[in-house]
C-alpha cells in the first residue's frame, strides 16, 4: 500500500490501483539505457508521495528528500513494474529512470559471467573453494570488459569498420563475441581473417535484427 501526505493531490492504494487510475498525460515514453537490441523504451509515470527531512532518517544526508513511486509500463503488453524511490527533492523522472536502468547492466553482467565464463560452475564446500574460482572468473571478466571497451572506442575500431560494407550496420563488440573470437583464435584451426570476417557477418546480421526490433517498438 502507498499513501501520500503533504501533497496537493492525494494518492492512496496499491501500486497497481494507482497505476490504473493515472491519466494518459501522466505517462512519458523514456529509455532506461541501451540494451542488446538498442534503447530500452518503456512508458513511465512518477508520483511524489512525501517530502521529508533526510537527516531524520540518515545522519549522512541533509535537506529535503522525496519518497515516491516510479511505475514502468511495457509498451507491447502493458505489464507493470513498480519501484519505491528515495531521492533528493526535485530529482527528475528521467534521472530516476536512468538509475533504474543500471540494474539491467548489473544483471546482464552476472548472466554473461555465468554463461560465458562459468561463474556458477563450482561446488562450494569452503571459503577457498568458492573464492578461488570466482576470483579467476571475475579477473577474466574484467579483462574481457577492458578489451570490449578498447575495441569499441579505440583507433582499431575505425580500421576494422572501414573494411565492412557499411560501418553503421555493425553492432558494438560484446563480451560474448570477444570470447568466441578468442576461443577460435586460440584453437588455430581457422585462419584469423576468416574468424574476423565471420564475426563481422554476425554483427551485421544482429544489427539488422536490432533495427527491425526498434522499428516495431516505435510503431507500438
Amino acid at each position: 500500500m502507498f499513501r501520500s501526505w503533504g501533497k496537493q493531490r492525494p494518492v492512496a492504494g496499491t501500486a497497481a490501483a494507482i497505476a490504473q487510475s493515472l491519466p494518459k498525460k501522466a505517462w512519458r515514453r523514456l529509455s532506461s539505457g541501451g540494451g542488446t537490441k538498442g534503447p530500452r523504451w518503456h512508458d513511465w509515470a512518477y508520483l511524489e508521495l512525501a517530502d521529508l527531512e533526510a537527516s531524520e532518517y540518515n545522519d549522512d544526508l541533509a535537506g529535503e528528500w522525496t519518497r515516491g513511486l516510479l511505475i514502468r509500463r511495457n509498451i507491447a503488453d502493458g505489464s507493470l513494474a513498480f519501484f519505491s524511490t528515495w531521492c533528493p527533492k526535485g530529482t527528475s523522472m528521467q534521472k530516476l529512470v536512468s538509475v533504474e536502468g543500471h540494474r539491467w547492466a548489473i544483471e546482464d553482467s552476472f548472466e554473461t559471467a555465468k554463461n560465458e565464463l562459468g561463474l556458477d560452475h563450482n561446488e562450494t564446500r569452503s571459503w577457498h573453494g568458492w573464492h578461488r574460482p570466482v576470483s579467476l572468473v571475475m579477473l577474466a571478466f574484467a579483462m574481457m570488459a577492458v578489451i570490449r571497451h578498447r575495441a569499441n572506442t579505440g583507433p582499431l575500431l575505425k580500421k576494422a569498420t572501414a573494411a565492412a560494407t557499411d560501418a553503421s550496420f555493425l553492432i558494438r563488440w560484446s563480451i560474448q563475441e570477444i570470447r568466441r573470437i578468442a576461443t577460435k583464435l586460440a584453437q588455430r584451426r581457422i585462419p584469423h581473417a576468416r574468424v574476423l570476417a565471420w564475426s563481422f557477418w554476425r554483427r551485421a546480421h544482429q544489427a539488422t535484427a536490432r533495427k527491425a526490433h526498434l522499428k516495431k517498438e516505435l510503431q507500438l
